[in-house]
């Protein structure tokens, strides 16, 4: 299929000046101009229209082009699109706020909005000290959590993601040192060996306890640090953990909420005292995150020297952003969405079991609405992705790891189609 001239002259601009998440700016690797999305479908420059199996890194839940959202944008933007949040407030931000907190569990009632999901868990963690130092233990400065996570790529982020598989690895020694227990098993691992890691867990949070403000975890499924579901009774563990020791606990449903795991959140079966939420917030429309804590942690904070939260950002509450959020949270609860969700992780579970013990494979996971075929190697990124491409799907393989995540909205033929391409891609990875 051809590409026009102004597609031509688009590309080689962008080839030649924009930098692409995790990508060379002097040998970059090839990129695919999207021209139009629909639903769960998006539409290239070669005029190939392909299913969107990443909701454009898990975001776009509700797909794209959604006359609900798109209206809420647009009747948002007729009044006015941003005013500064300090000193100001108007309604799009309280409506947003109160959906939150009535939707989180009971308690987490203090909401904090912030420009995007690693700006949410550097407000955390920023929050978990002011409030150590409010109630008199200044000493606690450092972080518990386990390796395989992943909270984004800003420093403090940097710190509490896997020093080695978190892509991270160059910046050792610039960032803060951080306390990591081992990784939680896998969320089939036998009673036995979650006990033998919860004894370990516990162990080393009691030798550090004196120096820890919190403890930072994704719940029930690491995202970018490996795609790693684990069991309901290690979240039990970091809660007791964190009550035993006087630490925060701090959940990051970045990636988990509004549904992705089956859970509208996680922490409806283990609550924190801090919680980030961001990517499907706003239906992927706009950037936009949000840290909900107790009264609590927010007491504690007015307890420190400074007595505010040390974070104020230019866009904070930005009113378009919290408009679409708006729209998105009342779309999903009036939807089927846990059907959706099950009904995805149906196919995916049932379409990727042939791949099990097929040369080259490692592992085939599925949890709720995520699908991962884990490779035994590096996945070849450019072969893997431009095989799926030549079955009509986007995906964005990483490390060792050809996933889908694709919009709840997604039908079933183009549920097929998605398992095809992942296939396709395992075998050309």
């Amino acid at each position: 299929m051809s590409i026009t001239a102004t597609a031509t002259d688009v590309l080689a601009f962008d080839r030649e000046h924009l930098w692409h998440p995790y990508t060379s700016m002097t040998e970059p690797a090839p990129v695919r101009l999207v021209t139009g999305a629909e639903g769960a479908r998006l539409r290239l420059a070669d005029g190939r229209e392909v299913v969107d199996g990443m909701s454009s890194w898990w975001a776009a839940i509700h797909g794209y082009r959604h006359p609900t959202l798109d209206r809420a944008v647009t009747e948002q933007a007729g009044r006015f699109s941003h005013v500064m949040f300090g000193g100001l407030t108007h309604e799009p931000a309280v409506d947003l706020g109160r959906r939150l907190v009535e939707i989180t569990p009971d308690g987490l009632d203090r909401v904090f909005l912030a420009d995007s999901g690693s700006v949410a868990v550097e407000v955390a963690l920023k929050m978990a000290l002011q409030y150590q130092r409010g109630v008199g233990r200044p000493r606690r400065t450092r972080m518990l959590t386990v390796l395989g996570g992943y909270h984004g790529d800003t420093f403090d982020c940097m710190s509490v993601t896997d020093p080695v598989g978190g892509m991270h690895a160059m910046w050792r020694g610039l960032l803060p040192d951080q306390v990591f227990g081992e990784r939680p098993p896998s969320d089939d691992a036998a009673p036995a060996e979650v006990d033998r890691w919860a004894v370990g867990f516990r162990a080393l949070a009691a030798e550090h306890a004196d120096e820890l403000a919190a403890l930072v975890v994704e719940p029930l499924l690491q995202g970018a640090g490996g795609m790693h579901p684990y069991p309901e009774a290690c979240l039990r563990v970091f809660r007791e953990v964190a009550d035993e020791h006087g630490l925060l606990l701090v959940l990051d449903e970045i990636a988990t909420g509004f549904g992705r795991t089956g859970h509208l959140f996680v922490s409806e079966l283990v609550a924190p005292d801090i919680l980030c939420v961001g990517k499907a917030l706003t239906g992927g429309y706009l950037s936009l995150a949000a840290v909900l804590t107790t009264d609590a942690v927010a007491r504690g904070i007015s307890g420190s020297e400074a007595g505010v939260v040390m974070h104020g950002p230019t866009f904070m509450g930005n009113p378009l952003a919290c408009a679409v959020a708006s729209a998105s949270i009342d779309l999903l609860l009036a939807g089927d969405w846990r059907g959706d969700v099950r009904r995805i992780g149906a196919a995916l579970e049932s379409g990727l079991a042939p791949l099990r013990g097929t040369p080259g494979v490692a592992d085939v996971r599925t949890l709720g609405a995520v699908g991962v075929v884990q490779l035994d190697h590096p996945v070849d990124v450019a072969a893997a992705t431009e095989a799926a491409l030549g079955a009509g799907v986007w995906l964005r393989p990483f490390r060792d790891l050809v996933y889908a995540m694709p919009p709840y909205v997604i039908g079933d033929a183009d549920l097929d189609r998605l398992v095809s391409g992942m296939g396709a891609a395992v075998a050309a990875g």
